[in-house]
């Protein structure tokens, strides 16, 4: 979040409130100016205070009130006196007019006078400004979006119709005009007012599909005439720089994508198909922050055993889970924790998802012999304090992230099992030798994705009994620490608004399982033979939770539905 007031202004107030130090004070602002990262998301992360204290200070210290736009509901016709692009690029939402005609418009930065100018000579009228978070700016964007839909289909028709009629002899040739380019940024442009993650058009019998994943569902959004699909196909490989006479072989390509002022990067794989090329985009916002431990979704008690385990000088700390779990987004949160000026931090990664400042990241290039085994050998080379990568795959990659962790380095990966305690026998079929294991291995973060509940049409109901005893058959299946687990005396769930779609749901958070591999336990994962149920049960005597308690434990904070974690953990 921006900072709208002189850092020294916020710093008098939490100084007097005796929340910070004047020097703790200065070595965060440091911090934030060295990572490029919000002073205000520090403050949030190192638990100084919370995001509604420090909005609460920062509105008084402007002397406006805040917005609070998830409270409030937004005139959808005063709001569309400013056009989408130019709310976008102001960072600004007109969300009311007053009897005087006055307009009220939540701001990230109220004290911005050329904006608040900018605005009274464009709409003719005066304005009275608001303090907004981003998630105020995020609700007035889903009112303009919710119109979108048939601009959308309308623009998509109109354009195929074009393409229909172009006179154009090659794919090549039409995949440069403007119905097809036309067509290609709004597929784009729509997926993302839409907060979709990846873009699917895929080739069937009779025409072509296009599919959003939007908070990890896929849902169908249009139907394209089939014999427009090559020329679309060929015109996202002219973007993302890829053979466009090549049919046969999978290719993969990226590009970048500029929305006003917001740039995402695509990430473009091209795969043959029955009836011919199909097409996956995956949507990454390029200036995206590493977010904090909490911002994934970890509960303090999770996370206070994460960052405790960061403290240590070598070892090897792995994130589980299947793919698309989030498992690279806590490797970079985790990493963002160790990122300080005198730690060298160096990263291999297949891809490099989000550009992170300060930290030497590669990405695998098997055409040029760098893949993560001889990429992470000649990271060695590189004197790191930190080494990430991606995920250990086969028997050599493991084997010297294991040496690297046995000397002085801490090294992050990912594997994909099931839980946390699998995890040691899927190195054990990496041929790592268990007494080598039980001496590197650190931590290990098993995870997974759930829904978050729409905070506008969040409400409280009774699930019923039915639910109620599925719930209790899946504590039952925890074993002898059943009877401590509680089914939540709250349930939760979104009605369905403007705001999330109808879905009831609005963005993701992570469930988690962190299993602290302590001396006990690298005891038995020593031992032959090896006994993972032992394990399973020592971490869980130990303190650590299943991915189904932690679900537990959101479903009654009101994060997430029971749904959703019996969803994943069924999985």
């Amino acid at each position: 979040m921006h900072l709208p007031i002189p850092p020294q202004q916020l710093k008098r107030k939490l100084v007097q409130e005796n929340l910070i130090t004047p020097d703790r004070f200065d070595a965060y602002l440091a911090e934030a100016e060295r990572k490029n990262q919000s002073l205000i998301d520090i403050l949030i992360s190192e638990k100084v205070a919370d995001q509604a204290y420090l909005n609460n200070i920062l509105a008084t210290s402007l002397g406006v009130e805040m917005a609070n736009l998830e409270a409030r509901t937004v005139d959808e016709e005063v709001l569309r006196m400013l056009s989408e692009d130019v709310a976008r690029q102001r960072q600004v939402i007109i969300f009311h007019k007053e009897e005087d005609g006055t307009l009220d418009v939540a701001m990230l930065d109220p004290s911005d006078l050329e904006t608040i100018e900018f605005l009274q000579q464009h709409l003719k009228a005066k304005i009275r400004s608001f303090l907004a978070t981003v998630d105020d700016l995020n609700k007035g964007f889903s009112v303009y979006g919710s119109r979108s839909t048939g601009d959308f289909k309308r623009i998509i028709e109109e354009n195929i119709q074009a393409s229909l009629r172009s006179q154009s002899k090659t794919a090549e040739e039409a995949a440069t005009e403007l119905p097809i380019v036309a067509i290609v940024d709004n597929l784009i442009a729509y997926a993302i007012s839409l907060r979709a993650s990846d873009i699917h058009l895929e080739i069937l019998e009779d025409s072509t599909m296009v599919r959003y994943r939007i908070d990890g569902i896929l849902y169908e959004i249009i139907r394209i005439p089939k014999t427009v699909h090559s020329i679309l196909v060929a015109r996202i490989k002219i973007l993302s720089g890829l053979k466009i006479d090549e049919h046969y072989k999978p290719q993969d390509g990226r590009f970048r994508y500029t929305l006003v002022n917001q740039m995402i990067d695509v990430r473009v794989s091209i795969m043959p198909t029955f009836y011919g090329e199909k097409i996956e985009m995956r949507l990454l916002e390029a200036t995206q922050k590493p977010l904090s431990l909490e911002e994934v979704g970890m509960l303090p008690e999770t996370a206070a055993v994460v960052l405790e385990n960061m403290k240590r000088s070598y070892g090897m700390t792995l994130v589980c889970g299947p793919t698309g779990c989030g498992k690279t987004t806590t490797l970079y949160a985790i990493m963002n924790i160790l990122n300080k000026p005198n730690v060298n931090i160096a990263t291999i990664e297949d891809p490099i998802e989000y550009n992170m400042r300060y930290v030497n990241q590669s990405q695998i290039n098997p055409q040029a012999g760098v893949t993560f085994a001889s990429g992470l050998r000649a990271l060695l080379r590189q004197d790191p304090n930190v080494m990430m990568v991606g995920e250990i795959r086969d028997k050599e990659t493991a084997d010297i992230a294991v040496q690297s962790a046995l000397t002085g380095h801490i090294l992050l990966s990912s594997l994909h099992t099931n839980d946390a305690v699998t995890a040691i026998p899927r190195l054990f079929d990496l041929e790592v030798p268990p007494f080598l294991v039980s001496s590197v291995l650190n931590m290990v973060i098993a995870q997974r994705l759930v829904r978050r509940i729409c905070s506008v049409c969040i409400y409280s109901y009774d699930p019923g009994v039915e639910v109620k005893q599925i719930i209790a058959d899946q504590i039952a299946n925890l074993g002898e620490v059943a009877a401590e687990v509680q089914i939540p005396k709250s349930f939760y769930k979104g009605k369905g608004c403007a705001t999330c779609g109808g879905s009831g749901y609005r963005g993701r958070l992570g469930i988690f399982e962190a299993v602290n591999i302590t001396d006990i336990i690298k005891k038995f994962i020593a031992e032959t033979p090896f006994d993972l149920e032992k394990v399973r049960q020592t971490s869980r005597g130990e303190g650590s939770e299943t991915m189904f308690e932690d679900g537990l434990h959101k479903v009654e904070l009101g994060l997430t539905s029971i749904e959703e974690v019996l969803r994943v953990i069924r999985e």
